[in-house]
């Protein structure tokens, strides 16, 4: 819908190095919300937005686990209707350079609602582009997603996001080798979770504190970096502050939704 290579973007001075950027068209062309904010799990309904009507010149490629475990490139492999396909389509709406959407089990019309199968392949997405650039992310109902058809986020943006550099505390380790710890001196609170025996260790250790949060209304967002190495958790309640009319003037003023 618009060049987003063409938008102004600066880091902001001060401690945390924010990186700010100006970009008109994903503000005023953006799909609004079509379901309510106070409601985490919310089921899937077929007469609003969804990603099964987007057009298919937007969906680039299948990305599945391959039968023998390695990686392969099929350019002209027919789509596998029968099984619901998991799909990586073109964000029309986009942040930053090759943004895109992960959308896992497309024809299944699954809700905005993490399970361990699918953060799994989001897991894996991130390990296979094996850029430190490339991260995934994940918006719950109630913290800035907008639709509710289950959906990553991804895009590649060439420097460090400041919460990747935030100082953090050990909490506890889990059995499986999963680290986990808590952001230090950061303006949110929020998880960090790492290693793990195997990428699906730390992907389960994951998901079930996402799963936590959601059968408990707690809205999240969720940042994968390092190549699916490190997790950011991040509870919220921005967006139901601000509906409630509890958020102060001059913050609603700046119109920054604090999404992934």
């Amino acid at each position: 819908r618009y060049d987003v290579t063409a938008c102004e973007t600066k880091v902001i001075p001060g401690q945390f190095g924010f990186i700010a950027q100006l970009n008109e068209g994903r503000h005023l062309k953006k799909r609004p919300t079509e379901f309510r904010v106070d409601k985490v799990l919310q089921p899937f309904d077929g007469s609003k937005f969804n990603f099964t009507k987007v057009g298919q010149e937007e969906v680039l490629f299948q990305f599945e686990a391959s039968e023998d475990g390695e990686v392969q490139f099929h350019p002209n492999a027919p789509i596998d209707v029968e099984n619901s396909p998991s799909v990586v389509a073109i964000n029309v709406s986009p942040i930053e350079y090759g943004h895109v959407l992960l959308i896992p089990r497309i024809l299944e019309s699954l809700p905005q609602r993490i399970d361990r199968e699918s953060f799994l392949l989001a897991l894996h997405m991130a390990a296979e582009a094996g850029n430190p650039y490339f991260r995934l992310g994940y918006n719950s109902l109630g913290a800035f997603a907008t639709i509710n058809h289950l959906h990553f986020q991804a895009y590649y943006l060439a420097v460090t996001f400041p919460i990747e550099k935030a100082p953090t505390k050990k909490i506890t380790s889990l059995d499986v080798g999963v680290k986990i710890s808590e952001l230090l001196n950061y303006p949110v609170r929020g998880l960090v979770f790492e290693g793990g025996n195997t990428l699906e260790d730390l992907s389960n250790s994951v998901s079930d504190a996402c799963i936590c949060l959601q059968e408990n209304n707690i809205p999240y967002n969720v940042l994968i970096s390092d190549c699916g190495k490190r997790i950011f958790l991040l509870p919220q309640c921005y967006a139901e502050k601000q509906a409630l009319g509890e958020v102060r003037a001059e913050l609603l003023d700046t119109q920054v939704n604090p999404a992934v």
